[in-house]
């Protein structure tokens, strides 16, 4: 008799709470699921078996009875979680993706990522590797092809000479990120962070057991680092500087001459390393160029290089970044992610090599979305430019406009309440306008808000538009 297979099929629905204007930009989301087993589910129970003897008549045999009590589960978490904020621009993205499921026209300008599609060539590549059956394991570093390849790159295009042992690829840069800071850190050390930063950087200190030291930036000065400041807040208990150039939010673009400035306070410094985050060297307008930290003197012994592949090759569901530095510090990072996640995804790794593969800087179809970038920008700032209260620094890189606001602050709106801060206006522009931004709180910077121009240039204007018009209440009780 032939052998036939079963399938259970299984539905899953998901009810979603939506109130624009709650306090929280949380959004509360309960899902259940049958799976076709005919399982029972008990939260946040546990079974505790105990059996009990029933006597039966002479003759018979004994049986035990299986009785159920229900304890309850110790669900605390471990303090270095609770320690740990939640991305807010992860949770502002979920719940415009919610809003959008549930009918409600929301553009979406808060996630940072590129709107094309992935180049074809390195598509292709990726596809040849699954039915080639590359889909095995690489080593934890990652292939050997793929490091000679992030060796070349970085010879070619940065100026920094590495062999492919002081190359690590893993799960994207921001996992090449936590795994330098975990690497190099003690408890106590402190890790120097310009804001606005990246919404990460504090947190991956904390997971380290280190102290974020945060070091403000002025929008009259392009959010660049001041090197004063900087020297005025070292320690010997500083053990990092995060760069990040173009920057995410502010898509600020550090000068060499600004670098060199800095380099010369950071080799007064012994003990102090540099994580400099390049994962955006590529989206970059003229005049603006991008100099890597670890190409100026004496600089490449204390520098940890990140970069990727998410956003200059559109890649973002790749998952692929790496690192670049000094052998010890490499093998270490290694470490960490050998009892992590192991090595990137081979296909992923076989599609990193064509994308390095399509010419310096990534040839004709970078540009190309590069050209679209900066159109974007220019509507952006010109459209916000022309706001009573506004301020705005232009973006020399990246696909992020971070505007100044605060001059709406504490304006009261009918139906809604008290502007208050970067927050709140961020939810009434949902709310009203149906336009999901990023408040700069997340930043470090509750004064401005975070608008992503990775979308398409039409989206963009419908965008403005209707920023402009939920603006408009605010903007007749702001003084002019």
């Amino acid at each position: 008799m032939a052998n036939s297979l079963h399938t259970c099929s299984s539905s899953s629905t998901t009810a979603a709470r939506l109130n624009l204007r709650a306090p929280s930009l949380a959004l509360s989301d309960n899902s259940g699921s049958d799976s076709g087993l005919r399982s029972i589910s008990f939260p946040l129970k546990s079974l505790k078996f105990s059996t009990r003897q029933v006597i039966k008549p002479p003759h018979r045999t004994t049986t035990t009875k299986l009785v159920v009590k229900a304890t309850e589960v110790d669900i605390s978490l471990s303090p270095k979680v609770n320690s740990i904020k939640p991305s807010k621009t992860v949770a502002i993205s979920d719940q415009a993706t919610a809003l959008v499921q549930a009918g409600v026209p929301v553009i979406r300008l808060a996630t940072g990522e590129p709107d094309f599609d992935t180049p074809a060539p390195i598509a292709e590549a990726g596809k040849n590797a699954i039915c080639e059956g590359y889909t095995r394991y690489t080593p934890n570093a990652g292939t050997v092809e793929i490091r000679q390849a992030i060796c070349h790159k970085l010879k070619e295009e940065n100026g920094i000479s590495y062999t492919p042992d002081q190359i690590l690829v893993s799960n994207g840069a921001k996992q090449s990120c936590v795994q330098a800071v975990m690497a190099v850190c003690s408890p106590g050390d402190e890790v120097i962070i310009p804001a606005p930063f990246y919404v990460s950087y504090p947190e991956m200190a904390r997971m380290a057991d280190a102290k974020p030291v945060i070091l403000p930036t002025k929008i009259s000065e392009n959010f660049l680092l001041d090197p004063k400041a900087l020297e005025s807040k070292l320690t010997e208990k500083s053990r990092l500087l995060i760069l990040c150039s173009p920057a995410n939010p502010t898509g600020s673009v550090y000068p060499k001459k600004l670098l060199e400035e800095i380099a010369q306070i950071v080799a007064k410094h012994p003990r102090l390393l540099v994580l400099t985050d390049e994962i955006y060297e590529h989206i970059i307008y003229a005049p603006a160029t991008h100099t890597s930290f670890a190409s100026l003197p004496g600089m490449w012994e204390r520098t940890l290089t990140v970069n990727g592949f998410s956003k200059t090759f559109a890649m973002t569901g790749w998952r692929l970044g790496y690192l670049a530095g000094p052998k010890h510090f490499v093998s270490a990072c290694g470490k960490i992610q050998s009892q992590f996640t192991s090595g990137a995804s081979s296909v992923s790794q076989k599609a990193g090599v064509a994308a390095l593969g399509l010419g310096y800087a990534g040839g004709e179809t970078v540009s190309i979305m590069v050209k679209a970038f900066r159109e974007r920008r220019d509507f952006l700032v010109k459209s916000f430019g022309e706001l009573e209260g506004v301020k705005i620094s232009e973006p020399k890189g990246a696909f992020y406009l971070f505007i100044d606001f605060s001059s709406y602050y504490g304006t009261e709106v009918e139906g809604f309440g008290k502007i208050e801060n970067s927050e709140s206006l961020c939810r009434y522009l949902l709310d009203e306008g149906q336009v999901a931004l990023v408040p700069g709180d997340a930043f470090g910077d509750d004064s401005c808000i975070r608008i992503s121009y990775a979308a398409s240039l039409t989206t963009i204007k419908a965008a403005v538009e209707r920023i402009k018009k939920a603006l408009l209440p605010l903007r007749r009780a702001v003084p002019v």
